[in-house]
């Protein structure tokens, strides 16, 4: 029982994310990736920063209903970091002296072996979200090649009793990872690719980014619209390398409502939020962040999607930062 309870320690009880936005691109997301977990198929949510794949894979999780275990990939795994290892040792002594002339000693030394995420998810049939597993060594990996295709996990000798381990049919995998070109990441096996289902994602449509900046930063659905409009136009326009994603629009919002600024052109404030967050955004792809000509367009396009500061007297100046802030 006292095992069985440090097992437990690791779980995850998967329940709905506050401020989820469901709209119909996430719905038809989510009722496919659902699909192809019943049917027994892992799944693997790919795509570049800020497209949700985290965000997919807990939820998704969540309309699985069972206890999760969640693995983050590392550069430094090794296949005892998924399936276990030894650790520590236990050590008895019995000391017997029942005859005051004569003292007989007994010492029992074993290490201890301690099973890691993925094993005890296979065990108890968990749900496994294993995330930027690529950024994992592929040689790390090769375990999952038995447990998602013959169901069964091989485990080394010092863990002691089975060889093998049959896995729980209960048992779910859902993978993400971030394109091959990104820094940090390792080509995945084709072995492995081939045994899971992968879902593109790619950058939010319109109606989804406005919900998720709403709900994160509690703006009115129409300053949240024109905030959105205003990155959408640069990602479009801009051309750099790395395009803003949802968290561009996201941060200008929380930063605007924090200090009661107003989404419009004739907000001094607001105005240079924007320049400070698309400015930054842009600069990651070796373009000067202080460029004239990218403070132009991002300026230009505040005056297009935010309107005319005549046209907005509702406008107000930002409230003095606090001294203590």
């Amino acid at each position: 029982m006292r095992r069985m309870a440090e097992e437990l320690m690791t779980v995850l009880e998967p329940r709905p994310q506050q401020g989820f936005v469901e709209t119909d691109y996430v719905r038809d997301i989510m009722a496919r990736a659902y699909s192809y977990l019943e049917a027994g198929f892992p799944v693997h949510f790919r795509g570049g920063s800020g497209t949700g794949k985290t965000t997919f894979a807990m939820h998704l999780a969540y309309l699985v209903g069972r206890p999760v275990m969640l693995i983050h990939g590392d550069e430094e795994f090794s296949t005892s970091n998924l399936v276990g290892g030894e650790h520590g040792y236990r050590l008895r002594k019995v000391v017997d002296n029942f005859i005051h002339s004569v003292l007989k000693t007994e010492e029992d030394f074993v290490r201890r072996w301690v099973d890691n995420r993925l094993t005890l998810a296979c065990k108890h049939g968990f749900t496994l979200i294993y995330d930027e597993f690529t950024r994992s060594r592929p040689e790390a990996n090769n375990v999952l090649l038995s447990i998602l295709q013959e169901r069964m996990l091989d485990l080394p000798e010092a863990r002691g009793g089975e060889n093998y381990l049959r896995v729980d049919p209960d048992f779910r995998a859902i993978f993400t990872s971030n394109p091959e070109e990104y820094a940090g990441t390792h080509k995945a096996q084709d072995a492995l690719r081939d045994r899971m289902v992968t879902i593109d994602l790619d950058h939010f449509d319109r109606d989804t980014e406005v919900g998720i900046t709403q709900a994160r930063s509690g703006l009115p659905q129409e300053e949240a619209g024109r905030i959105v409009d205003l990155v959408r136009a640069f990602r479009e326009r801009g051309h750099y390398e790395f395009s803003p994603t949802v968290r561009a629009p996201i941060m200008i919002a929380k930063v605007t409502r924090s200090r009661q600024a107003a989404a419009y052109a004739s907000d001094a404030f607001f105005r240079e939020v924007c320049l400070d967050m698309l400015r930054s955004e842009s600069s990651r792809s070796g373009v000067r962040s202080d460029g004239r000509e990218t403070r132009e367009l991002i300026e230009g396009l505040i005056e297009e999607f935010c309107g005319n500061p005549a046209a907005h007297p509702q406008a107000v100046s930002p409230q003095p930062v606090p001294a203590d802030a």
